[in-house]
């Protein structure tokens, strides 16, 4: 089984501009997480990206890089776009490695490849983690996911799924309902490249536009996605400017 990972790097965050440059120990973000994905079994590791200063930098680390379009609405479209260049066969699996998580571990991004190769009916292969934080199942940026007992994504949701009738009724929210499990989806894919083609010919789905999730894209059209829970919990990648410094203080 072989696989090769993209990693999608844009300049224009939100809440981080220049996000994938932003130093960290001595080293722009985009680097460590092309380091941590060369540490995985991938024979190819490939930084996507708009913006010619990232493509400058990634290439003075060493890192093969691809200029897409900066008009793509989500980083499944900027993929397509990627294999659609580098010419890949049909039944190449792609992982995607979001650019702002340095501390990915590499065994995770072996798990999730190795897991759509198992699956030929899947379209999608994707992790999770247990959620035993409250805080955090209330978190709307905290993207959580129910699936069914062949581990097959049932929905993604930035709400509490499934919602505890009874424990929240009753204003129960401080502490996690009995009787119920609840997951973090870990938002690292694998595809295969023949899903990517036909994903970018869908137009973007009611859910995936009210939730702002483009995995949603795929559930509506039928496609299977498979959850497994990561066998080593992924740092949280870096969304805020206090994401930021703690990396920062945690690699100093």
């Amino acid at each position: 089984m072989s696989f090769i990972v993209i990693i999608p790097a844009r300049f224009a965050s939100t809440r981080l501009p220049g996000k994938p440059l932003l130093d960290i120990a001595g080293k722009p973000m985009i680097q460590h997480v092309y380091q941590q994905a060369c540490k995985s079994d991938a024979e190819r590791v490939v930084i996507a990206t708009d913006d010619s200063r990232i493509e400058a930098a990634a290439q003075a680390f060493g890192a093969e890089v691809v200029m897409t379009s900066a008009n793509h609405s989500s980083g499944t479209d900027r993929l397509e776009e990627v294999v659609r260049k580098l010419d890949l066969e049909d039944e190449q699996i792609v992982v995607n490695v979001q650019g702002d998580e340095p501390l990915i571990p590499p065994e995770v991004i072996n798990q999730v490849a190795m897991n759509l190769a198992d699956q030929a009916t899947a379209g999608i292969a994707t992790l999770c983690e247990k959620i035993h934080d409250p805080e955090q199942l209330f978190n709307p940026n905290i993207v959580k996911v129910v699936f069914n007992d062949r581990g097959f994504a049932s929905y993604f949701s930035r709400a509490p799924i499934p919602w505890a009738r009874d424990a929240f009724k009753n204003g129960l929210t401080q502490i996690m309902p009995n009787g119920a499990e609840y997951f973090r989806h870990i938002g690292m894919y694998a595809y295969r490249v023949e899903f990517l083609k036909s994903y970018v010919t869908w137009v973007p789905s009611m859910t995936e536009q009210t939730e702002c999730l483009e995995q949603l894209r795929a559930l509506s059209n039928g496609i299977i996605i498979h959850i497994d829970e990561a066998h080593v919990a992924p740092p949280a990648g870096v969304d805020t400017e206090e994401d930021l410094q703690r990396l920062r203080q945690l690699l100093a």
